[in-house]
């Protein structure tokens, strides 16, 4: 198949299912992996503050931060100047599991662009943000 929508979607598909495998013990699914990775690096956002980082639908984004604090992984508070926001922060349980997480991903990856020389993964990297650029940018 020459369709670069399939292939990508494919190639989503696939990086889905072996990161669900790998992070499935530790108790998260990939759903919640982008919104855990922008909290391990800034905790406290506020949700509309990781709709706009993640470029996730703000209805996905809410359905996972409930999941997410049902799991025990954040803790929502009320924002101290925004009486109509809520900031979002990480557990202990969610904290604990930030190194086996990476190392999780990596292996997907380090898996995933195995056939790659160094040079060969710099470029295809390049070529996704480039097609993600496109993709976003507005007519």
């Amino acid at each position: 198949m020459k369709s670069a929508g399939y292939l990508a979607n494919h190639m989503a598909r696939l990086f889905a299912q072996g990161l669900h495998e790998r992070i499935a013990p530790l108790g998260i699914v990939p759903g919640q992996f982008p919104a855990l990775l922008a909290l391990w690096e800034r905790d406290g956002v506020t949700q509309k503050e990781l709709v706009a980082r993640l470029d996730i639908e703000q209805a996905t984004m809410a359905n996972t931060l409930t999941r997410m604090e049902r799991d025990g992984l954040i803790r929502r508070t009320k924002h101290p100047s925004d009486a109509r926001a809520q900031q979002i922060w990480l557990t202990a349980k969610a904290r604990g599991i930030r190194d086996q997480a990476y190392e999780a991903a990596n292996t997907v990856n380090s898996r995933a662009l195995g056939g790659f020389s160094e040079k060969e993964r710099a470029q295809f990297l390049d070529f996704m943000g480039r097609v993600i650029d496109s993709m976003q940018a507005k007519d």
